[in-house]
């Protein structure tokens, strides 16, 4: 068996691209998901899936349940495509700027009117 792809023919970003992009999205919900613990107290006892570790146990679990859930969909959505990696990667740096804002205690303050 030949295992070279014939000359002209890409190779599908699709796999790739959906794995950046969900693992983005996967960080940005663990620190949206905080944010809304701390300044929400209903969602903080949502949260609270183990009382000695609180808010923190559903706050990492559903992140984690968002971001494997996001990449099923994606790649399987992208499986097979080339996607604009510029556009991925664009979107990746929004998505961890922003969970990186929102882990910083002086801007979630602000959010919450602090």
């Amino acid at each position: 068996m030949n295992s070279q792809r014939p000359e002209g023919t890409e190779i599908p970003n699709g796999p790739a691209a959906a794995a950046i992009v969900s693992a983005a999205v996967g960080c940005f919900c663990v620190s949206a998901f905080g944010w809304l613990g701390d300044a929400v107290p209903a969602m903080a006892s949502f949260f609270n899936f183990y009382n000695p570790t609180g808010a923190l146990s559903g706050v990492t679990t559903l992140a984690i349940l968002v971001w494997l859930v996001s990449w099923a969909i994606l790649s399987r959505t992208w499986g097979e495509k080339s996607v604009a990696m510029g556009r991925v990667n664009v979107l990746a740096y929004v998505l961890l700027g922003a969970g990186l804002l929102l882990s910083f205690p002086p801007f979630g303050d602000l959010l919450r009117g602090k």
